[in-house]
């Protein structure tokens, strides 16, 4: 009679991993095809960037784009603490047909591969290679040809995503910035997630969430043990990391939720970045009432809908 494997490891409240290696994630599994959203008018397509990586794409445009129409281009990076969901998860997906239809832009978001399958840096690596593509005009992809503003390149992310749209700009020295011939004039940090090993704000008192987030780093970082929260890639404050100061946009958009536990972390974020020498504007966004990722879940509130006209008016006033 065959018995259930055993479970060696719970990442509460989102993974099992069983003795045998197999990993059984409880959400951002779901699969929504690309194509016209029937209530945005929003087009979309999946393009494959690395065959043999299975790094991908996912396209987005509003139907209504007239040939030769130039729009802002964004490049997004969805969250999911680096170990869940994709650019197919249907609430992704869902929350960025919104965000076309009202900011009226060309929006790529990025599959990279999820830990801990593939382990950090992994997600990074992807991303900056997603990037590469963009800047080559995805070798020809008809919809950046003919549709993206490549005077007018943004990036975006919530959760791990900001991390990640950070990190990228981060990368984009003068040096990189040439090779590519991309100029990116600015990035929307949507709840980003830092995080750190000493707690700070709301962390401090409560314990159970912040030993969550810790827990959930480990696992997908586990080459970070010696360091732990304190690795510069999730703790952009420590030694190591990439220098606040030159990081390569002209405007940054930090926007955090009153209930989140990484609230405080996105206010630091802010307030070392105005204090690190870097030459652009930035603006701190705070939604009242709301928790971590609430646009992805609920995009139809109100709150969501003033989330993306914020975003519309940030995309679109360079």
């Amino acid at each position: 009679m065959e018995t259930k494997a055993e479970v060696s490891r719970f990442i509460f409240p989102y993974v099992r991993v069983y003795k045998d290696g197999t990993i059984e994630r409880l959400a951002g599994t779901e699969i929504a095809p690309a194509g016209l959203d029937p209530e945005t008018h929003v087009l979309s397509k999946d393009v494959i960037v690395i065959p043999e990586t299975g790094v991908s794409v996912r396209l987005y445009r509003p139907n209504s784009t007239k040939p030769h129409q130039k729009l802002p281009l964004v490049i997004y990076y969805h969250g999911g603490g680096f170990f869940l969901s994709s650019t197919a998860d249907p609430k992704y997906h869902n929350s960025l047909n919104k965000m076309v239809a009202e900011a009226k832009i060309i929006l790529v978001s990025v599959n990279y591969r999820l830990a801990p399958e593939t382990p950090l840096p992994g997600a990074y690596e992807d991303s900056w290679v997603a990037l590469e593509w963009v800047a080559c005009r995805g070798r020809q992809e008809p919809w950046l040809d003919e549709y993206a503003d490549f005077d007018r390149v943004f990036l975006a992310g919530d959760s791990c995503g900001a991390n990640m749209a950070n990190y990228i700009g981060l990368k984009l020295t003068d040096t990189e910035r040439c090779r590519l011939n991309l100029k990116v004039q600015g990035i929307a940090m949507i709840y980003p997630y830092f995080w750190g090993k000493d707690p700070i704000g709301v962390e401090i008192t409560d314990k159970q969430r912040k030993s969550m987030v810790d827990d959930w780093w480990m696992f997908v970082c586990p080459a970070s043990s010696d360091k732990g929260c304190d690795d510069p890639l999730i703790n952009p404050f420590m030694d190591g990391s990439l220098r606040l100061e030159g990081l390569a946009c002209e405007k940054v958009m930090a926007v955090v939720a009153e209930k989140d536990i990484l609230r405080d972390r996105g206010k630091l974020y802010y307030e070392k970045l105005g204090k690190s020498g870097w030459q652009g504007n930035a603006e701190l966004i705070e939604t009242k009432g709301e928790d971590h990722n609430f646009h992805i879940f609920d995009p139809d509130c109100e709150n969501a809908k003033s989330l993306f006209k914020l975003l519309a008016s940030f995309f679109n006033h360079a």
